[in-house]
C-alpha cells in the first residue's frame, strides 16, 4: 500500500502492473444484470444504468457476466461476445462507462454446469457431476463431461471474447473463476474428478484457467488489464480452500494477471450472499475480508475484496488489511452514487433487507431478484426503490427471465439456422458445440 493515511488511501490511484492506472480504490464489482436486448446484446438499458454507475464516482467498473459461448449462459437474459456478436453495441456500453473518467472492464465468464434446466444449449462440466441443492437439484441440467476438442474450444473463446472487448473500447476484462461458474469448477476437487492432465492436482486443475490467461495476455496490449475472480474459498468440506488459493494466486502472478478479485461461495454453498456453509464469515459486512488478509500476506498481486461492503469505514478497514481494492456489488445497486458520497463525508441511502428464510437457496436466489428490481429501475432512469417486497421482487424477476427465455431461445434457434452446418467447422475449436442443437439427442447437450 501507498503512504498516507488509511482515510486518503481510499481516493488514492492504483497502479496496476500492466501500466494502467485506477483513479481511486473503488470498483462497481459485478452483478448479472439480465437485461441482454435483442440478440443477447447491451441495449439503451445497460448503456443508461452504466452511465449513471460512471459518475458516481468509482474508479474502476466491472460488468456483470459476459459470456463466450451462445450456447451455454448463466440466464436467459446474458450478454454473449463471441466472434460473432456486432461490436458496436459494447463500444456504446464501454464509453458509457467511461464518459466520467472510470476504467470500463469485462467480466468474462462460461457457466459450465450451473445452468437452468429449462435453458436450451449445452451443460458442460469438468466432469458429469450435477449440481447438488437439495430439492432444488432439479432446476439445473446435468452436466457431460468436457472433451479435449470442448476444453480446447473453451480456451479459444475466452481468448476471442477479451481481444474483441479491448477492440470495443474496454480498458480490460476479468475472467471469471469464482462462484462455482465453469472455471471455479476446474479448481475444485468437489467438481472436478478427471484423471486426464486437467483433473488431479492443482496444477492441473488450475491448468484451464492459466492457459485462458496467457492466451488472453498474447492477443491483447500491454495495457489492457487482466484480472481473475477467484474463489477464497467454496466453504465445502473437501473443496477448493484458502491454501489452495493462495497457490492460485502464485501461479497467476506468473502469467500477466494484473488483480486478483477475492469472493467465496457457489450455488451449493452461497457463501457471496453473506451465509458461508462454515460459519467462518458469518458478518454480513467484508464476508471474505479474513481469508483476503491472510492472502495478502502472500500474494504477489494486488487483491480486491468483494462482498457486503457497504460503508466507508468497512472499505477503510479492509484498505487496512493490506487489500488494494474495494468492491462494492449490492450497495451500488441501492446507491449508485456511493463513491462520491463516501468524499463528502454520507453514507448509503439504506440497505436492503436480508431474506432470511430458512431454504437457503431460494433466500440466495431472491436477494438477486431484488438486486436485479433496482437495477431495472435504475436502466429506466428511475430511483432505487428499497422497500420491494422480497416475494414481489422473485415474482416479477421470474417473469423477466420468462421473457428473456422466449427470446433467447427464438435467437439461438436462428442464430443456428443462419450458421453454415456444425459439421463443416468440426475441424475449428470455435465451432465447436454447435453440433448439439443440430443433432436429436447428442451426446454433448444435457439431457
Amino acid at each position: 500500500m501507498s503512504s498516507g493515511s488509511v482515510s486518503s488511501e481510499l481516493f488514492s490511484p492504483l497502479h496496476l502492473r500492466s501500466g494502467q492506472v485506477l483513479r481511486n480504490r473503488i470498483a462497481k464489482a459485478a452483478m448479472e444484470e439480465g437485461m441482454a436486448g435483442e440478440a443477447q446484446l447491451p441495449d439503451g438499458r445497460l448503456i443508461s444504468l452504466y452511465r449513471r454507475w460512471g459518475a458516481g464516482g468509482a474508479g474502476l467498473l466491472i460488468t456483470g457476466n459476459v459470456m463466450v459461448h451462445a450456447e451455454a449462459l448463466t440466464g436467459p437474459g446474458g450478454i454473449v461476445l463471441d466472434a460473432d456478436a456486432p461490436l458496436e453495441p459494447f463500444a456504446a456500453w464501454a464509453q458509457a462507462g467511461k464518459a466520467a473518467g472510470a476504467a470500463m472492464w469485462m467480466q468474462i465468464s462460461h457457466p459450465g454446469r450451473q445452468v437452468e434446466a429449462r435453458m436450451p444449449g449445452v451443460v458442460w462440466g469438468p466432469s458429469e457431476i450435477a449440481v447438488d441443492l437439495g430439492r432444488h437439484s432439479k432446476r439445473f441440467g446435468r452436466p457431460v463431461a468436457m472433451t479435449a476438442a470442448q476444453i480446447a474450444a473453451t480456451i479459444t473463446r475466452f481468448v476471442t471474447t477479451a481481444q474483441r472487448a479491448e477492440r470495443a473500447g474496454f480498458d480490460g476484462v476479468e475472467v471469471h473463476a469464482a462462484h462455482g461458474y465453469l472455471l471455479s469448477q476446474f479448481l475444485s476437487p468437489l467438481v472436478n474428478d478427471r484423471t486426464d492432465e486437467w483433473g488431479g492436482s492443482l496444477e492441473n486443475r488450475a491448468r484451464l484457467l492459466l492457459e485462458i490467461v496467457r492466451g488472453i495476455r498474447a492477443v491483447v496490449a500491454p495495457k489492457f488489464a487482466v484480472a481473475v475472480k477467484l474463489n477464497s474459498a467454496d466453504f465445502q468440506r473437501g473443496g477448493f480452500d484458502a491454501d489452495d488459493a493462495r497457490k492460485v494466486i502464485g501461479m497467476l502472478a506468473s502469467v500477466g494477471v494484473d488483480l486478483v478479485e477475492i469472493s467465496g461461495g457457489s450455488y451449493e454453498s452461497p457463501a457471496m450472499s453473506g451465509r458461508p456453509a462454515d460459519g467462518r464469515t458469518a458478518a454480513r459486512e467484508a464476508y471474505f475480508l479474513e481469508l483476503a488478509a491472510e492472502l495478502a500476506q502472500t500474494s504477489a498481486l494486488p487483491l480486491m475484496l468483494t462482498g457486503g461492503i457497504t460503508r466507508r469505514e468497512t472499505a477503510e478497514r479492509v484498505l487496512a488489511n493490506n487489500v488494494e481494492l474495494i468492491g462494492i456489488a449490492t450497495g451500488l445497486a441501492v446507491t449508485p452514487d456511493l463513491p462520491s458520497r463516501w468524499r463528502e463525508g454520507l453514507e448509503a441511502a439504506g440497505t436492503l433487507k436480508p431474506v432470511t428464510w430458512s431454504d437457503k437457496s431460494l433466500a440466495s436466489a431472491t436477494e438477486m431478484a431484488m438486486v436485479r428490481y433496482q437495477m431495472r429501475r435504475m436502466a429506466a432512469g428511475k430511483n432505487p426503490a428499497l422497500g420491494v417486497h422480497p416475494a414481489w421482487a422473485l415474482v416479477a424477476d421470474q417473469r423477466v427471465q420468462s421473457r428473456a427465455l422466449r427470446r433467447y431461445s427464438r435467437w439461438l434457434g436462428s442464430t443456428e439456422r443462419h450458421r453454415a452446418p456444425a459439421a463443416s467447422h468440426s475441424s475449428d475449436p470455435v465451432e465447436l458445440g454447435r453440433v448439439c442443437l443440430a443433432a436429436d439427442t447428442p451426446e454433448n447437450c444435457k439431457h
